[in-house]
């Protein structure tokens, strides 16, 4: 046998040795080489090197390459299912329409790869990371499988040979095991080692763990071979406790005791359970036999000890915990583990390291092999307890959630998986069982009713647990598998579960206990809410709501009765433990009642789905009054925190109110809460009820006829919106169907017109606001129609509006017309309203649409909307609004507005008649005694005759007994009637001088009325009870010592009825004595008054009483028939007063108006001036000397002083202006079409044919052969990189702006700009500037002189451009205008990048600054241009001229530029005007000769003639300057067309004109010179050679005359656009507009240039042609000096010579319509510089760089790489879109903003950071907007949340 160390030599051989022995059948030796083998490459105390790892790799291949051995595995790979895992941040897709299981999640190549076009689809982040269910048909349909795996794969895969993987079978068990003792050796207690470093361990692991990753990724057959390995339960035995030999091993056994010890868990060994399989059953084994009784304590000794350690720590101001010992679980549960097989100690350990992410991507790749994943779905279960125990220990409990949701929604989402194991290993049972124990370990006593006796307890809201939701993955399970029917029945079906859940519930019921404060403000406000509300949502309700979901149909009646009776006991036990009997504690909330809302949802599940009986599941009376009291004190705490009863408490208080009506909580909230008062107020006596709510929101003393009164308990600024609080939800109470008998699309429906009706929404924020149905995972919204269905049926799409400069907006929503006309209901807008303000702004938008369709003008009422009929189970509810305790408070409210009573309001009054409405059309049945008379007899012990409304509508009311202060006026009024009868005076109430009233004077007490009531019913359902529950004496009303005046009772004569006060009460409101004459009850239609105010609800009322009752429309006539005036017992009329109160309130808001009115008109006129910049002095600025009378100076307004005046030397004024460096020049192409952006790897942008670019080759060129001084003077530079400079037209004294600035340096607030780098905001129009520029005092008189033409002959007025150039600059003297002149210059300067601006050989020169200068006027000047369109024809002033300040500009450059003289010998002024001969010898000597005429730019020449002659220049100079370079330019044009033409039709053409040549005028035919021309060129024979060849290929047709003039015309264009601007701004000249084809002839007409053939055919471009000496010694000297370059090569002086000035208008890149396409590209795509893939990757959307934003890989001297980016592309100005979020970001300078995205999803709105990835198209406004932003540089005045990014973009 070989030696081991020969076999370490060469790994390939020996491993395809053995493998050839181990194939043989008699293999026992070769499997003893292997073992040894192993056992030395497999030493574990090694450590783990890379050697072993290779040998492993060798051996698993025997003796093949391990990538050869990888493909052939692969081959045979049979699985059907894609599987692929991910980690947190993947982006994955969830398609509604094919998933089975809301869970269910695709990656993107099954989604690309899939047909979902038109499905329900979105893309998402994934938080925990997840796994492709493509292909498994349990998780989604079929027909959404990507094509991959929708072919069945399996069965066409050829089987494996038994050979491929023999080595695998034998090698990697050894390989696991080696994993599993480093684990074990690794593992350091908490205890034991403060530093463990569990990373550590995990790091060395990280390659071993890697290859069995991409083990499981080689497919199907490796996997199963894994699976072998991993559950085989016999080589666990025989190498998990090592042999008798292996003294390692044996101690890493011992190592895996310890630790199994220390996690509190204990091996069962097997005690007889039945063979191997048995082992998932025993661990169970009595999880079914659990109870709430018994009193064996949960946790041991030492566990408790330490837990009062833990609370030593945490005790901070924190209540004492609270053990149970009630809750005997099943110890078995939480206590016992017993790993039989590799996988399951894997698990094991993968737990106890807190879920690395290696392993746990290694577990879940494994899941497509299905024998493994149900093993390792009872493994995963089998240690649930323990997952959870460590979750609750861990540190970073987060992290570890993430992990074990991502296993558990794999395993869990599968129903039929799920039930499996519910049925074998009790997951439910476990489940429950450690939400038990995990609630357990926070729970306090309950101070809620009887604070030291209450033997409830609840959770901690302040605890950990609850505070970072740790109890998430658990729920979020459970969630999960109630979604399954099969699972969820088994639940409702096991009683001792439920009882158990029930107990779990009950931990919640009451939590987080708020008590009103009386006297101080709390010091420490607790934001345990958020934890409270979560918890019950998360743990309460969307189970509660899992379970509702298959409590759907007849069948399943029987789980309803079930629950419901559990909720009824637990309930009961609840009422016992906190020790309530009748009256609910003062001054304590708790918003946290899940138990009433489990029995409430699952009673009206039973009624509505179940057609059960709903007397059949309500308890007695009794139990009804007490399931009342909670819901009905939290309806009334709402009203006191809004009336701010509850301030002291906090805002948080404010946030609890808020969050139980917000659209995610009001569905498992408010709602059940208002059912279930529904029910019970249907059930209960109605006056017991009606008297608990005015009790409850203690308004009770209110109630009273008389004008004062003394409230015990509220202040009376509290006492109306109580009141109002108290009606309202009656209203709600009466009228809210939602759980009554709506059907849920009715439900749908009402919910969303009510959010429409508040604002217009977005489709998104519809969709939150919109409670669903919160199983949050059904996707669906219930019902049979569709949310889109229903949102077109109710809503009009209003499509975004886009005005550059306006906010961008998103589509929205708005109600249609008849929405408003028939749908609005007030109600349920008022119950679904987060914000009191959302119900004014909805009734402010009701009354503009009935003001817009003219139904209604004044400010309307809510109207009363009909309801939908009840279910006859609910039709008690009816009742309360036929009984007389309401309708006595209904009668003594209308008798109190009508008096002027305090506290009443326009919104009483309405909810008031909104209640009678209500009765009338809601009859209760019994009532047909309606029409008979009533006997007066009967009823003097009380008010009313009977119960009906209708009746007791016309019932007159005489005498009313009440209770008043002494001081009240109504006693007042008593003693002066007793003194004109002279009878003495009695105060006392059996006064018997009105003996006769007194046996029919009404009294009545609420309070009283509901103790009786109460009394009856108790007495009724048990007698001894009401010993103990004697109704308290009416101790509210004992008064404090030293309180205010006795009260006494008085006797008020009432004689009125409920129609007499309405009637009265609708003259008041419409301020006429007889408002309502009879005529108009003859004619009343109740249909007419639908829409209105108070007086149309009056109408209306009176309209249907008249109609259904002849009783009432008799009365009726008769109080309308007295029409005397209503003499009320006060002194002074109240009709007079309530109308002075209404007018006074009316004139207020009329003055209101009118103020409003005014400053909007002044605002809009400042808008105006301050937009409209050529405002007076502006246009004078412009138009110098024509606005003006000739003698006066200009005179300038500065916007901080104020003062009008001049500007002078000593003090200037200047210009507001932004300086900017820009490269939109340098970007713009040749071509029309912008470039597209690259989305596939065969696209790419080339940026060599920019602007920029070109002229960057070309000056490179030239320096390259000539003079670098005369290159400098031939080009112009700032394409990119130039400074733009823009006015917003405002000026200031320079002195004036110094103070300014140092204001805003002392100023501490943070602006959006800083100071320190010149920045501010205009004092006026706050437009962002950095810079003044200095104004040129001027003078009217000589510009009018200058302007005047002149009809000097050419050759004088060339002579004298000649001399005033050369006249020497004067150095200006020193005045304060020099100075900010200077500064200006250096403001320029400090704009752009240095690199801008260097150009020559040696930096700094004059040669360079010269360049500088004249180029940022060129800059200027083009920019117009482009902002003009790029052409003039538009004429006139554009919106771009009004932000030019060019004619300043232009004087602070001259008086710059006249300090460099030109030196005359090289003055380019003497070469274009004469031809001179003696020169050319001496210019070829030079070794850099001057740079040629032809080449040169002319354009620049120009700036740079007009800039050094001395200012203010004669127009006719200016004419002579353009002539003369009109005729370079032309000659230039014919140069580079004769380049462009073939050889042949050089020939003809050279032919032609020398033909011409002769002819009179000769040099002004372009035939003659174009020939001339080419009969120059030719000359030198490298001209004309290379490019021939090239161009004629280009050119295959012929010129025609007309091309070549159009040639010709297009090529001196931008020439004459220059020169014309120029000349506007300089003289003020105007540009008049005309059609494209004339713009030619209309530009030289406005230079001057129509030579002197005048003639009405349309000229041809050389007419205008003026030559100084002879054109063709001209020409022919220019072509000389080309000529003369002999050393240069052909190709370049023929590129020099064809430079086409013509460049389209600059254009971001094209994007794609569908934003996917980009994302899909990019969102991976690695970056060029770094190599990784960026976090956050950005595009340029100038230029299409990708990349890195805020990476730090990319970082250069400390600058990001967006940052970099922007001042490389864009001159600092950057535009990226960032991938990741669909919204771009604008970088300018040392600022950002974010602009806003220009790609919106299919209803308008935008996705930032792709939070609902819904697909996003290309909004082309959006993107024209943009793209109009970046050219006029307007991104720093429209933008206005500008932030510094500190180069960390």
């Amino acid at each position: 046998m070989m030696a081991a160390s020969q076999l370490r030599r060469d790994k390939k051989s020996t491993a395809a040795h053995l493998k050839a022995d181990l194939k043989r059948t008699d293999n026992s030796s070769a499997l003893r080489q292997l073992q040894e083998l192993l056992d030395s490459v497999l030493n574990p105390e090694r450590g783990s090197d890379p050697e072993s790892l290779e040998w492993c790799k060798w051996l698993l291949a025997g003796g093949d390459g391990f990538e050869d051995f990888c493909r052939t595995v692969r081959s045979y790979d049979n699985a059907t299912l894609c599987g692929l895992v991910w980690t947190a941040n993947f982006v994955a897709y969830r398609c509604r329409t094919c998933g089975i299981s809301p869970c269910m999640s695709l990656c993107a190549e099954c989604f690309n790869n899939g047909d979902h076009t038109g499905h329900d689809f979105n893309m998402f982040r994934s938080q925990a990371g997840g796994a492709c269910d493509c292909g498994d048909g349990n998780v989604m349909r079929e027909s959404g499988f990507c094509r991959r795996h929708r072919l069945k794969t399996g069965e066409n895969v050829p089987s494996v040979p038994r050979d491929l993987l023999l080595m695998s079978e034998m090698v990697l068990p050894r390989f696991i095991i080696t994993i599993i003792q480093y684990l074990r050796d690794g593992y350091t207690e908490p205890e034991s080692a403060a530093d463990r470093d569990l990373q550590k361990v995990l790091q060395q692991l990280e390659s071993h763990i890697s290859l069995l990753e991409e083990l499981t990724k080689m497919g199907g057959a490796m996997r199963t071979v894994l699976t072998k390995i991993l559950t085989n339960q016999q080589t666990f035995k025989e190498l998990s406790m090592g042999q008798e030999e292996n003294v390692y091993a044996k101690r890493s056994y011992e190592k895996y005791l310890s630790a199994l010890k220390s996690s509190g868990l204990v091996s069962v060994e097997e005690k007889g359970a039945g063979g191997a399989g048995a082992g998932a059953a025993d661990t169970a084994a009595g999880a079914g036999a659990l109870s709430l009784l018994g009193a064996t304590a949960a946790a041991s000794l030492e566990d408790s000890i330490k837990e009062e350690d833990q609370d030593g720590l945490q005790g901070v101001g924190q209540r004492k915990r609270v053990k149970l010992s009630s809750t005997t679980k099943d110890p078995s549960i939480m206590d016992t583990l017993k790993h039989k097989c590799f996988l399951e100690e894997l698990l094991f350990w993968t737990i106890k390291y807190e879920f690395p992410q290696k392993m746990v991507t290694f577990l879940l790749n494994m899941l497509p092999d299905q024998d493994y994943k149900i093993t390792f779905t009872k493994t995963f279960v089998q240690h649930y307890a323990f997952i959870m125990k460590t979750l609750m220990k861990s540190h970073e409990s987060d992290t570890m959630s993430n992990r074990i949701v991502h296993i558990s929604v794999q395993l869990f989402s599968n129903e039929e998986l799920a039930r499996h194991v519910t049925e074998e290993c009790q997951l439910l049972d476990i489940m429950v069982t450690v939400l038990l124990y995990m609630m357990e370990s926070c729970l306090i006593k309950s101070e809620l009713q009887d604070e030291e006796n209450n033997r409830h307890v609840v959770v901690n809201c302040g605890e950990a647990l609850l505070k970072n939701n740790t109890y998430w993955p658990l729920v979020s399970d459970f969630i999960n598998i109630l979604s399954h029917q099969s699972v969820a029945k088994r639940f409702l079906e096991d009683h001792s579960l439920l009882l158990l859940w029930m107990s779990f519930v009950s931990f919640f019921q009451g939590m987080n206990l708020n008590k009103r404060e009386l006297n101080e403000h709390v010091e420490f406000e607790s934001q345990t809410y958020y934890a409270a509300f979560a918890a019950e949502l998360e743990a309460c309700a969307q189970p509660m709501w899992g379970l509702l979901t298959h409590c759907k149909v007849k069948d399943t009646q029987e789980y309803t009765k079930t629950l419901v009776r559990y909720c009824l006991e637990t309930l009961q036990m609840w009422f016992d433990a906190i020790g309530f009997v009748d009256e609910p504690a003062p001054n304590q909330l708790t918003f946290h009642l899940p138990l009433h809302r489990y029995y409430a949802m699952f009673l009206s599940k039973g009624v509505k789905c179940q057609g059960l009986d709903l007397d059949s599941l309500l308890p007695d009376q009794e139990m009804l009054m007490k399931i009342m009291v909670h819901p009905l004190q939290i309806q009334a705490s709402l009203s006191e925190i809004h009336s701010n009863m509850w301030v002291r408490n906090g805002l948080q208080i404010k946030g609890q109110a808020m969050t139980y009506v917000q659209s995610h909580f009001c569905n498992s909230m408010i709602d059940p809460d208002i059912y279930l008062l529904q029910v019970c107020a249907s059930r209960l006596d109605p006056d017991y009820f009606i008297s608990s709510v005015f009790e409850r929101f203690k308004v009770v003393d209110l109630l009273t006829m008389a004008s004062q009164h003394q409230n015990a308990v509220l202040d009376s600024e509290q006492e109306r919106p109580m009141l109002e609080g108290a009606l309202t939800f009656l209203v709600i109470l009466c009228s809210l169907r939602i759980h009554l008998g709506m059907s849920d699309d009715e439900i749908l429906r009402a919910e969303m017109v009510s959010q429409l009706c508040m604002n217009d929404r977005t489709h998104s924020s519809l969709l939150d606001l919109i409670p669903e149905n919160p199983n949050p995972k059904s996707g669906v919204v219930p019902g049979s129609c569709s949310f889109e269905e229903m949102l077109s049926a109710v809503a009009d799409f209003k499509a975004p509006v886009f005005e550059p400069g306006g906010s961008m907006q998103q589509g929205m929503y708005t109600p249609k017309a008849e929405v408003w006309e028939k749908e609005f209901d007030p109600i349920m807008v008022i119950l679904r309203t987060v914000y009191r303000r959302d119900v004014q702004s909805a009734m402010d938008r009701y009354g503009a649409f009935l003001k817009q369709s003219g139904v209604h003008t004044g400010n309307p009422w809510p109207p009363y909307k009909e309801r939908t009929p009840l279910h006859p189970c609910y039709r008690g509810l009816a009742r309360l609004l036929h009984c007389k305790t309401l309708h006595i408070v209904i009668f003594t409210l209308l008798y109190k507005i009508w008096m002027d009573h305090q506290n009443m309001s326009e919104h009483v009054l309405c909810m008031v008649l909104y209640l009678i409405e209500l009765g009338m059309d809601n009859q209760v049945q019994e009532d047909k005694l309606e029409e008979e008379p009533c006997i007066e007899e009967h009823c003097h012990d009380s008010w009313f005759p009977g119960t009906s409304l209708l009746s007791n509508l016309h019932h007159v009311i005489n005498f009313v007994r009440v209770r008043v202060p002494e001081t009240a006026p109504e006693v007042e009024r008593k003693r002066e009637r007793e003194r004109d009868r002279e009878t003495p005076a009695s105060t006392s109430a059996d006064s018997s001088s009105f003996g006769q009233n007194l046996r029919e004077a009404q009294v009545f007490s609420l309070v009283a009325e509901r103790r009786r009531k109460f009394q009856e019913i108790i007495n009724r359902s048990n007698h001894e009870a009401s010993q103990a529950v004697r109704p308290k004496s009416s101790s509210s009303r004992c008064l404090p010592p030293g309180s205010p005046p006795q009260l006494v009772t008085e006797i008020l004569e009432i004689r009125e009825s409920m129609l007499s006060l309405l009637v009265k009460l609708h003259q008041k409101l419409s301020a006429k004595q007889n408002s309502l004459s009879l005529s108009w009850l003859a004619e009343v239609d109740p249909g007419r008054h639908e829409h209105g105010d108070g007086i149309t609800a009056i109408e209306r009322i009176l309209a249907k009483a008249a109609s259904r009752s002849r009783h009432s429309k008799r009365c009726l006539q008769e109080i309308c028939g007295k029409v005397c005036p209503p003499i009320p017992p006060k002194m002074t009329s109240p009709g007079d007063k309530s109308m002075n109160k209404e007018e006074r309130r009316q004139r207020a808001r009329e003055r209101q108006q009118k103020l409003l009115a005014e400053f909007a008109s002044r605002q809009k006129s400042f808008m105006e001036t301050a937009m409209d910049v050529e405002s007076p002095e502006a246009d004078a600025v412009m138009d110098v000397g024509s606005a003006e009378p000739l003698d006066s100076e200009i005179l300038y307004d500065c916007v901080i002083c104020g003062q009008s005046g001049p500007s002078t030397e000593d003090r200037p004024t200047g210009l507001v202006v932004l300086l900017q460096a820009s490269s939109v020049l340098g970007h713009r192409c040749r071509s029309d079409t912008p470039k597209r952006l690259p989305t596939t790897d065969e696209e790419h942008i080339y940026p060599e044919d920019t602007c920029g670019a070109t002229h960057d080759v070309r000056l490179t060129l030239m320096q390259r052969y000539f003079k670098d001084s005369s290159c400098l003077q031939s080009v112009s530079i700032g394409w990119d990189g130039g400074v733009y400079v823009q006015t917003c037209g405002h000026t200031l004294h320079i002195d004036c702006h110094k103070s300014y600035m140092e204001s805003l340096r002392n100023d501490q607030v943070l602006q959006g700009f800083s100071v320190d780098k010149g920045e501010f905001t205009c004092p006026l129009c706050r437009q962002f500037a950095n810079s003044v520029l200095p104004c040129r005092p001027g003078r009217g008189t000589e510009t009018g002189a200058w302007h005047t033409a002149s009809n000097k002959s050419m050759s004088t007025l060339v002579k004298e451009v000649e001399d005033l150039q050369e006249q020497l600059g004067i150095f200006p003297a020193e005045t304060n205008l020099s100075k900010e002149m200077e500064s200006v210059i250096k403001d320029i300067k400090n704009t752009t990048q240095k690199k801008y601006m260097d150009y020559g050989k040696n930096p700094g020169s004059p040669d360079n600054d010269f360049l500088f200068m004249y180029s940022v006027a060129r800059t200027n000047l083009e920019l117009e241009l482009v902002h003009r369109g790029g052409n003039l024809c538009s004429g006139g002033a554009s919106a771009a001229a009004k932000r030019s300040c060019l004619n300043q500009l232009f004087h602070v450059l001259a008086m710059h530029m006249r300090l460099y003289s030109i030196d005359s010998a090289y003055n380019p002024w003497t070469r274009l005007t004469q031809s001179t001969h003696s020169r050319e010898t001496e210019y070829c000597d030079e070794e850099h000769p001057e740079v040629p005429m032809l080449f040169r730019d002319v354009p620049s020449l120009l700036i740079i003639f007009i800039l050094t002659m001395p200012q203010p220049l004669r127009k006719e100079h200016f004419t002579c300057v353009v002539k003369v370079l009109y005729s370079l330019q032309y000659t230039q044009a014919l140069a580079a067309l004769s380049i462009r033409i073939s050889r042949e039709e050089r020939q003809a053409w050279c032919n032609i004109g020398a033909a011409k040549k002769n002819m009179p005028n000769s040099d002004k035919s372009w035939e003659s010179l174009l020939g001339h021309v080419i009969s120059e060129l030719t000359k030198a024979k490298n001209v004309y050679d290379t490019s021939s060849e090239e161009t004629s290929v280009l050119n295959s047709s012929v010129w025609s005359p007309q091309s070549v003039e159009f040639t010709l015309q297009q090529f001196c264009l931008p020439f004459l656009r220059l020169s014309c601007l120029l000349q506007h701004h300089l003289y003020g000249d105007s540009l008049p507009g005309c059609p494209m084809e004339e713009e030619f002839s209309l530009l030289i007409g406005c230079l001057g240039l129509v030579g002197s053939v005048k003639s009405s055919v349309p000229m041809s471009s050389a007419a205008y042609l003026e030559w100084n000496s002879n054109a063709y010694d001209l020409i022919a000297q220019w072509c000389s000096e080309v000529i003369a370059l002999l050393d240069t090569p052909t190709q370049q002086s023929a590129s020099l010579l064809v430079q086409d000035p013509q460049w389209t208008a600059p254009r971001l890149l094209q994007l794609p319509d569908n934003y996917n396409t980009i994302f899909q590209y990019y969102h991976r795509k690695s970056c060029s510089s770094c190599g990784k893939t960026p976090k956050d990757p950005a595009l340029c959307l100038v230029c299409g760089a990708f990349v890195c934003l805020k990476g730090h890989c990319c970082k250069q001297q400390g600058v990001c790489e967006c940052v970099l980016h922007s001042q490389h592309c864009g001159a600092a100005t950057g535009i990226f879109l960032l991938i990741n979020a669909s919204v771009i970001i604008i970088i300018r300078g040392h600022r950002f903003c974010l602009w806003g995205s220009v790609y919106l999803d299919a209803h308008g709105e935008e996705d930032r950071d792709l939070r609902r990835g819904k697909p996003l198209y290309l909004c082309e406004e959006r993107y024209r907007v943009l793209e109009q932003q970046w050219v006029s540089h307007t991104f720093d005045h429209i933008n206005k949340r500008w932030g510094p990014h500190y180069n960390g973009l």
